[in-house]
């Protein structure tokens, strides 16, 4: 049987995600106890609202986030989304915050996602996320691009360095229509490869970044 694993953080009421940004508001828009006045009894339903910005969670990137005139998410394909071909580059022993370019040379990266684990997820949900995380060198994005990837994800809350005001790996990827996925979770639980890989938004128009239920399909083992 195939397995499936589960790289995303959960989303709930309060959740800070990048610090900043305001929290998530989840709440019922009409209450089980209140449709009971609709129907016969025994019959009730919750439909439920949520206030947020789009950088919540795990979340794609797509090149409207950083240019006007880049394919919002109702623009880019579903295939760009779904059933790409995995790529696990494993960074949790880096000497540093950065993550430079030698830890994808000689890597098979054409035509992939290609999934950094940082192991910074353990700092999920805490003040320690946000400060002092691991992050893509410009050089590193330079690379993936021009070897022709098809996505990038991290397991940290920044593909960039955000201690300066320029965004380069964000500028690098998404001019040439790469995508983005943060905050993800759970790589140490992948292989390397063998694996395809889905991140897929609502289709939203006039939205660049929006949360993503992202996993991993691992092949199914020979008998």
């Amino acid at each position: 049987m195939t397995t499936c694993i589960d790289l995303s953080h959960t989303i709930e009421d309060g959740l800070v995600t990048y610090k900043g940004l305001p929290a998530p508001i989840i709440c019922d828009y009409l209450s089980r106890e209140k449709s009971r006045e609709n129907y016969e009894p025994g019959t009730e339903f919750q439909i439920g609202k949520i206030e947020m910005v789009a950088n919540t969670g795990t979340y794609v990137d797509c090149p409207f986030h950083r240019y006007a005139e880049g394919k919002d998410l109702s623009q880019v394909g579903v295939e760009a989304f779904a059933d790409l071909e995995g790529l696990v580059v494993h960074a949790d022993d880096r000497p540093g915050l950065a993550v430079d370019v030698s830890f994808f040379l000689d890597q098979p990266v054409r035509g992939r996602a290609v999934l950094v684990h940082t192991g910074w997820e353990v700092h999920w949900n805490t003040p320690g996320y946000y400060q002092d995380y691991p992050f893509l060198t410009v050089e590193a994005a330079l690379y993936l691009r021009d070897q022709g990837v098809r996505l990038v994800g991290i397991d940290s809350m920044n593909i960039d360095d955000t201690r300066g005001r320029s965004r380069p790996v964000h500028s690098t990827l998404l001019a040439a229509e790469i995508l983005i996925v943060e905050h993800l979770c759970n790589l140490g639980q992948l292989p390397i490869e063998g694996f395809t890989f889905s991140a897929v938004p609502p289709k939203i128009k006039g939205m660049g970044t929006f949360p993503v239920r992202a996993m991993a399909r691992l092949a199914p083992s020979k008998p």
